[in-house]
């Protein structure tokens, strides 16, 4: 068994899996009713609620490429608004229908996954992962609807990939705008404008400049565009992401890894097509990898 690999697709399964609720009208309605309703605010507040009420910096060091300027309006937004189980309930209560909408038998074929999803969750190793501690410690009610709970699991999985890349990007000395300019190496040239990535996450101008000025003088872009040396570079942090993930998988197993993937990959353009029409193109670029078999 290749574990890279089923790392890999397993990773893109849970990006489709979750990134749609980001844009999803019945969360956006749920925040609304909470009074956060400006902009895609609730972008932000969903993921960072789960860390709890703590100080923008330490959301912003744990989001790493959303630039702190954006985490500091959203958190403005909600706090003395909102509290943070609040936020997450609303983003919960819209998990089922959303999954319905996109199949209407995906919540009953999830279900049965939902049990060993949390085992091999809780089996990894939180130190130094926050955003995936923080996820795994919320509250699992003995009457969650088992789809429901599933879904979190996987989100749950999905953070500790996020995490474990971060580690990455934090050790390779890579700052938060890098990361948003080097990203244009997984999708296509053809649909994304270079910089487009990294402005989406609030970089601006004067940003954006020094970032390239930093990527061109490590060798990996070349008159403000990312060259072939910057391409493999990121193509090389997505393989070993997958590599530090591929525990998460093994703890799964191979069976109930694959039961997974044969629910969520034929859905893949569903989910994408979901996301164009409640956000626009271009958003979640993690579920627009040009090539993953690079």
């Amino acid at each position: 068994m290749d574990w890279t690999q089923l790392s890999q697709r397993a990773g893109l399964a849970c990006h489709d899996l979750v990134g749609w609720v980001l844009f999803d009208p019945v969360a956006q309605d749920n925040y609304g009713r909470l009074g956060i309703d400006e902009g895609r605010g609730y972008i932000v507040a969903c993921r960072a609620a789960a860390l709890g009420d703590v100080e923008p910096a330490v959301v912003a060091a744990a989001c790493y490429s959303i630039h702190p300027s954006v985490i500091d309006v959203v958190m403005g937004m909600y706090r003395g608004v909102a509290d943070c189980e609040s936020i997450m309930r609303a983003r919960d209560d819209a998990v089922l229908q959303g999954l319905g909408d996109v199949d209407p038998d995906l919540p009953e074929r999830l279900a049965p996954l939902a049990g060993s999803l949390w085992a091999a969750a809780d089996s990894l190793f939180a130190g130094a992962r926050p955003m995936f501690a923080a996820h795994r410690a919320r509250p699992r009610p003995d009457d969650l609807d088992p789809a429901l709970s599933a879904w979190l699991a996987v989100n749950c999985l999905r953070e500790f990939r996020g995490d474990n890349h971060w580690a990455l990007c934090a050790s390779e000395g890579l700052e938060p705008v890098d990361v948003g300019l080097l990203h244009t190496a997984m999708v296509s040239a053809d649909e994304y404008e270079p910089e487009w990535i990294a402005r989406s996450r609030g970089a601006g101008d004067d940003e954006v400049a020094a970032s390239w000025q930093r990527l061109e003088s490590r060798g990996f872009a070349t008159n403000g565009a990312l060259n072939d040396v910057g391409k493999d570079f990121r193509w090389a942090l997505e393989t070993r992401t997958d590599v530090l993930t591929a525990p998460a998988w093994q703890a799964l197993g191979e069976v109930h890894t694959h039961q997974l993937l044969d629910i969520v990959e034929p859905l893949h353009d569903a989910f994408v097509a979901r996301i164009d029409a409640t956000a626009g193109p271009n958003w979640m670029p993690a579920v627009r990898v040009e090539n993953p078999a690079r």
